[in-house]
């Protein structure tokens, strides 16, 4: 088995930290310390602790991505199916430490004012990126016949993505699921086709 370098001890362990405590209140000591490094590594391989969080951001989206192409971009799947899918997949790789860290982007979103343009753009497209997914699943709900012909999908995609985050958040709060398990059966509900099991 291959032992990792200080590099990759850096990205995974300071990736924990960062998703736990937030970027900003993570130093670099805090990450070397995780990472069971010396300090002096850290700029061995990172110009600064932004290039740190954009490549850790990176990593996180790069997950989160795959999870958008096996729902909401999942044609094999009925359109709504998949969004129901979408938000499930979500929920349950934030619980498997009870919703104790919530979304990467979303945390890194709620301290925005402490970050520099270059972070905040990152977490900005990628927002642009699963709200255009939503829709284009939702698109392709009206479609089929799931949604009706006259919905306004642009404002629908933006309505998940945002309430969506917002049940993160609360989730985190609570370090409860549920938050995210309403949303779903709300939002179902308001579409009209009834809640899939959550």
């Amino acid at each position: 088995m291959n032992r990792l370098n200080n590099r990759e001890k850096l990205l995974i362990e300071g990736a924990r930290v960062v998703h736990k405590h937030g970027l900003s209140a993570t130093s670099v000591r805090d990450i070397t310390t995780a990472a069971g490094v010396p300090l002096g590594s850290f700029t061995n391989h990172f110009p600064s602790k932004d290039a740190f969080g954009l490549e850790v951001l990176e990593r996180y989206r790069s997950r989160s991505e795959a999870e958008v192409q096996a729902t909401l971009l999942n044609d094999q799947l009925r359109p709504l199916d998949r969004l129901s899918a979408y938000i499930d997949s979500a929920r349950d790789f934030l619980n498997q430490n009870q919703m104790c860290d919530g979304c990467l982007c979303g945390n890194i979103s709620a301290e925005a004012n402490e970050h520099s343009d270059e972070i905040v753009d990152r977490v900005v497209r990628a927002f642009a990126d699963d709200e255009r997914s939503i829709a284009y699943c939702l698109w392709a709900a009206v479609e089929a016949g799931e949604l009706p012909p006259d919905t306004d999908v642009e404002d629908l995609a933006g309505f998940v993505l945002s309430s969506l985050q917002g049940a993160f958040l609360v989730a985190k709060v609570r370090r409860s699921p549920e938050p995210v398990n309403r949303f779903k059966r709300v939002l179902f509900a308001r579409l009209g086709t009834g809640c899939p099991e959550v």
